[in-house]
């Protein structure tokens, strides 16, 4: 049950890309706001935010992954301080808290490393990684890029860890994280469909590893072992851009997924828009929800408040924000500073 006194907050991570890499930022809106606020201050200058986390339990402390690390905030993005994330000079991607202690956080990077702290932050280490052997198909993309792009628990077995990597496939810790191993030789028949974007595991199936790649979903009913072709609506010929995947806080059996026309895998002229979809059935099948226009840029990503679950939140790349506080059934849209300019874009979002 909700708190009448309940109020929302959403954080967005913003970045650049290429050449316009310099750009970048965090901005925060609460419920009953109309702008978004910059929260930047103690961050890097200009920076690069590729990750965020909060805790369910005290929304008020944030975790930014950053262009120069791990940063924490005690007051809801106010002020930051950098913690020593055992990485130092590499780009967070990715940060990801354990289900059922949030002292216990990992972070994953470019290129491929993943730390643990398991005191909320205040000191880290460097997990093992050394038996990560890539696919084949991946070793000819220049650069190599191999960031760790999400990670999910498997909430039946908080041992079983997955990781994915953009561009890797996947990996996985049997060891609540300690050691890493590949797990995919496939599914593919080119390379974009090892560029993973995110992948999730529900209670509601335990063992079953949800991906999302650039042209496709995938599913494994067997912790990894063979995969299948989710079908949903293609957004572009031959398959659509998944970029989020999100199981809702107070229903395992609702999966949420951003997708959009565009991204490496479509043709040159395909017109860009993005899309929510949801499925009701732990991920055997998705329905587009109706957000009450067509989205103008691909969906990067999704947030639900684990304390009102029924604020639900969506951003696409090129800025665009939709909020319902109804579980999806009505949707209201906002613009953060990335509308504003194609030099920097949405990258990660989390509320609470």
């Amino acid at each position: 049950m909700v708190a009448t006194n309940h109020r929302t907050y959403v954080y967005i991570g913003l970045g650049g890309e290429g050449d316009y890499i310099g750009e970048g930022g965090l901005v925060r809106r609460a419920d009953g706001e109309e702008e978004w606020t910059d929260v930047s201050k103690g961050l890097p200058d200009q920076p690069q935010v590729r990750a965020l986390a909060i805790r369910p339990d005290d929304p008020k402390i944030v975790f930014a992954g950053t262009d120069k690390g791990v940063y924490r905030s005690k007051d809801r993005g106010e002020n930051w301080e950098a913690l020593n994330d055992a990485a130092p000079g590499y780009e967070v991607w990715s940060l990801i808290l354990h289900p059922d202690n949030p002292n216990v956080i990992f972070a994953g990077y470019d290129s491929c490393s993943i730390s643990r702290s398991q005191d909320g932050g205040d000191t880290w280490k460097m997990m093992d990684t050394s038996a990560v052997v890539y696919p084949f198909i991946t070793t000819y993309m220049p650069p190599l890029a191999k960031r760790v792009i999400g990670m999910s628990f498997d909430p039946s077995d908080t041992n079983d860890i997955y990781a994915a990597i953009e561009v890797g496939g996947l990996l996985a810790s049997r060891d609540g994280g300690e050691t890493w191993i590949s797990m995919i030789d496939g599914p593919y028949l080119k390379n974009n469909t090892l560029d993973l974007h995110h992948v999730q595991v529900s209670a509601a199936a335990p063992g079953t590893v949800h991906i999302a790649t650039q042209t496709a979903m995938f599913r494994s009913r067997d912790k990894g072992v063979r995969w299948e072709h989710v079908q949903f609506e293609d957004m572009f010929p031959g398959g659509s851009y998944c970029r989020d995947l999100l199981v809702a806080p107070d229903d395992p059996k609702t999966i949420y997924l951003a997708a959009g026309a565009g991204g490496g895998a479509a043709p040159a002229d395909t017109v860009q828009q993005g899309a929510l979809f949801r499925s009701r059935d732990a991920g055997e099948t998705y329905d587009r929800m109706d957000l009450g226009e067509t989205v103008p840029g691909r969906m990067m990503a999704i947030a639900i408040d684990a304390g009102a679950p029924d604020h639900i939140y969506c951003a696409a790349y090129s800025g665009e924000v939709y909020s319902s506080t109804d579980g999806g059934d009505n949707w209201s849209k906002s613009k953060t500073p990335a509308e504003a300019t194609r030099h920097l874009h949405v990258y990660p979002m989390v509320c609470g």
